[in-house]
């Protein structure tokens, strides 16, 4: 991403550098530092900033007569930086016409340096927990003090070790007692949540959500972007996790608190539950047709003609667990029949289980 160059249209990384609103070599720095080392480097002082933005002083774009095609690229005609300074105070050697791009992308993955790797390993650490070791996982700065200095470093040394193994990192956490705590604190939850001694009760986000209710009735959504890329409307069956572009949206995205991806801020998700959200949930027509006209329920109440099998099949898809026998007896009594379960049973019990904590909640 950070030493590419080409087409925007052939070379997916390049639209990094076309991505960010500023672009000059002070916009371009303080974008890459908030990115790979997790740093706001608009409070940094202006002669630091500058020494960094150095190294992207001769990144170039220009047009061409394609729709929406952009080449970035090393324009050697720009005048070079007289010295090059890396965030560590070290000068960069470079050999003649070599991209100072380059020099920095080396330097920022070389094993003495562990900006990206604490930037990285903090960030998966927030994604998985909700919290980061350095809180917030983008504002890391001698003043704002990791709250376990040797997980940090633990993690830290694991990614460079191997080899920057994303897998591996993930590996780790998730099979950390850490990760496998319960959602109920033993102490009082704030003080729990800010020792990692309790797992974060949160919403799901909302391309998760999302993605789920399609997952569970086999139903689609439609996404249109303002600005086409390379679609108006998406194709069906898109993933909204998978969506590329922060224009590309839909009003349950914008409700659910998706963010625009306008600061490249992890705070800029509004992940608040709000009464909106509840009453969509609970009561709109954009969910009740999921349930009601779903073909993977349809088929699912045609396939399964066992009650208890189909009730069973249903949590497992909504929940990943069979029903207790206290539920199972619930939705006998709802549906008043002990032969069958009739399909507004079904709609009903669906409904209930999509507006439980169960399903909409990380525990």
């Amino acid at each position: 991403m950070l030493t590419t160059s080409g087409s925007n249209t052939r070379a997916g990384p390049v639209n990094f550098y076309r991505a960010i609103e500023d672009r000059e070599p002070q916009g371009i720095a303080e974008a890459v530092a908030l990115t790979f080392m997790g740093v706001r480097a608009e409070k940094w002082p202006a002669g630091h900033l500058a020494q960094m933005a150095a190294f992207f002083a001769q990144v170039g774009y220009k047009h061409t007569d394609e729709w929406k095609e952009e080449i970035v690229f090393f324009d050697s005609h720009k005048p070079a930086p007289a010295a090059l300074i890396f965030p560590d105070g070290t000068a960069a050697h470079l050999r003649p016409d070599q991209d100072p791009r380059e020099a920095f992308a080396d330097w920022l993955i070389t094993p003495r340096n562990l900006w990206f790797a604490r930037n990285i390993v903090n960030r998966v650490w927030y994604w998985l927990l909700g919290r980061g070791i350095i809180e917030e996982p983008d504002d890391i700065r001698s003043e704002n003090l990791p709250e376990n200095p040797d997980l940090l470093a633990w993690l830290q040394r694991e990614m460079v070790t191997s080899h920057y193994d994303l897998k591996h990192i993930y590996r780790l956490i998730l099979n950390s007692t850490a990760y496998q705590l319960s959602s109920i604190p033993a102490a009082q939850p704030a003080i729990a949540a800010a020792h990692f001694a309790v797992y974060p009760l949160r919403r799901l986000e909302a391309e998760v959500l999302i993605d789920g209710l399609c997952q569970i009735t086999g139903t689609s959504e439609t996404y249109t972007s303002a600005i086409p890329e390379p679609y108006t409307f998406m194709p069906d069956f898109q993933r909204a996790i998978s969506l590329p572009d922060g224009s590309i949206s839909s009003s349950f995205l914008e409700l659910f608190g998706r963010p625009a991806r306008d600061t490249g801020f992890e705070s800029e998700r509004n992940n608040r539950v709000s009464g909106a959200q509840r009453l969509h949930m609970l009561n709109s027509s954009h969910v009740q047709r999921k349930i009601q006209q779903g073909p993977k329920l349809i088929a699912m109440m045609r396939r399964i003609r066992n009650p208890r099998e189909l009730v069973s099949q249903i949590y497992l898809a909504i929940l990943s667990r069979y029903p207790t026998d206290d539920e199972w007896n619930l939705v006998a009594a709802h549906s008043q029949s002990g032969a069958a379960i009739g399909q507004a049973a079904v709609v009903d019990l669906v409904w209930t289980l999509v507006n439980s904590t169960e399903f909409q909640y990380r525990h």
